[in-house]
């Protein structure tokens, strides 16, 4: 009986030093395996200034606001005509610091839509003049007066437009326009824009991009290119293209990792949009 106790207890024993040593190391190992891993983790960059301003062109201070108006369909062709007959009068009024930049009606996407891009050159205060004077409009007033009875809802954003894209002009046509929107995982604006930046010297050969933007006011880490194509054709057989160029297929493997979620319009311009 003795015999036996001590052998139970120096089996005891046996199990608590494998217990122990078994312990101290795989938490020797884990501190190792932690301490391997911190070696390839992204350390966070601290900045001493906002990404609007790193990413943003230096030389101007333009502001851009898109709108998203989603018309009745039974009133598409009566907005389009308003609209005609007013947006113009505020773009040509230099009075106003604003241009429109483009105007459409969209194709493929959201049906019944209607998309108009403004630039304010001057940023805010621009912005903040032009919507004191534009209270004191009576054809605009009249005009707003009149659109919501054809809507049945409108979003819009404030933009800022990327450095390294070019700055919306006006250009002949006919051609149709691709504004693709990418929603991002919060803090990944510098990296796409790190990306971007070389990416858009590949799209660029064939004078598609028009713009690139990124939110200030609105859903936020919304990123907006726009393209223009002669049809829908040519935009499969120039996107197709660009896989043929050294560089394009990096930038899309590292860009992917950062959308949480994209979506893609194919607009048709109004009659009096600049951007034809």
């Amino acid at each position: 009986s003795l015999c036996c106790k001590l052998l139970e207890s120096k089996k005891c024993r046996l199990c608590l030093t494998f217990v122990f040593c078994f312990s101290h190391r795989s938490l020797s190992a884990f501190r190792e395996d932690s301490w391997f891993k911190s070696l390839f983790v992204r350390k966070v960059d601290p900045r001493k200034d906002a990404h609007s301003h790193l990413l943003a062109k230096k030389e101007d201070n333009n502001l851009y606001k898109i709108q998203f108006h989603n018309v009745k369909p039974e009133c598409l062709d009566a907005y389009n005509k308003l609209c005609e007959d007013v947006l113009p009068s505020i773009h040509a009024d230099s009075e106003y610091p604003c241009e429109l930049v483009g105007t459409w009606n969209t194709w493929y996407g959201e049906q019944d839509q209607a998309v108009h891009l403004w630039r304010y050159r001057g940023g805010y205060p621009a912005l903040t003049e032009v919507m004191n004077k534009l209270r004191q409009n009576k054809a605009f007033m009249d005009y707003r007066n009149e659109r919501g009875k054809m809507l049945l809802s409108r979003r819009n954003q404030l933009l800022r437009e990327f450095s390294f894209w070019n700055e919306p002009v006006p250009r002949p046509g006919p051609n149709i326009y691709e504004l693709r929107s990418y929603q991002l995982r919060p803090g990944t604006m510098i990296e796409w824009g790190n990306y971007w930046a070389r990416a858009i010297e590949i799209r660029q050969q064939n004078h598609e991009a028009v713009g690139g933007f990124f939110s200030q006011i609105g859903n936020l880490y919304t990123v907006h290119h726009l393209w223009a194509y002669k049809d829908l054709q040519s935009r499969e057989d120039t996107r197709n293209a660009a896989w043929q160029r050294e560089g394009w297929d990096e930038v899309v493997y590292y860009t992917v990792p950062l959308i949480q979620h994209m979506e893609s319009r194919i607009m048709i311009p109004m009659k009096t949009s600049p951007l034809k």
